[in-house]
């Protein structure tokens, strides 16, 4: 598992059921856009452990700006998510410690 990866995983555990959309989550972890979406496509094409909406129009238009798509943990996907960030923290050892990495 890659560290940008664990990095996303990381944030969206933080609070599994609130909805993000993929910029925020490029604030949040320091990282740049095309980093971020395809471990977001990845981890929802591959893994299954997010799921991906488009916000309705009314949200969108209201706003006056353009349409985003928000990403959620599913159930299964926190569990299995948690358990292989927490394998692959250990594997690198206390070298990385993601809870200052993004502090």
């Amino acid at each position: 598992m890659t560290l940008q990866t664990m990095l996303v995983l990381r944030e969206m555990l933080s609070d599994p059921a609130r909805r993000r959309y993929g910029l925020e989550l490029c604030e949040k972890t320091c990282q740049p856009s095309g980093t971020i979406y395809p471990i977001l496509a990845r981890l929802e094409r591959e893994f299954g452990w997010i799921e991906r909406r488009k916000e309705s129009a009314a949200e969108h238009l209201a706003q006056g700006r353009r349409a985003r798509y928000y990403y959620t943990l599913t159930e299964q996907g926190a569990l299995r998510a948690r358990a292989a960030l927490e394998r692959a923290e250990r594997s690198r050892g206390p070298a990385v410690n993601l809870r200052t990495a993004t502090s």
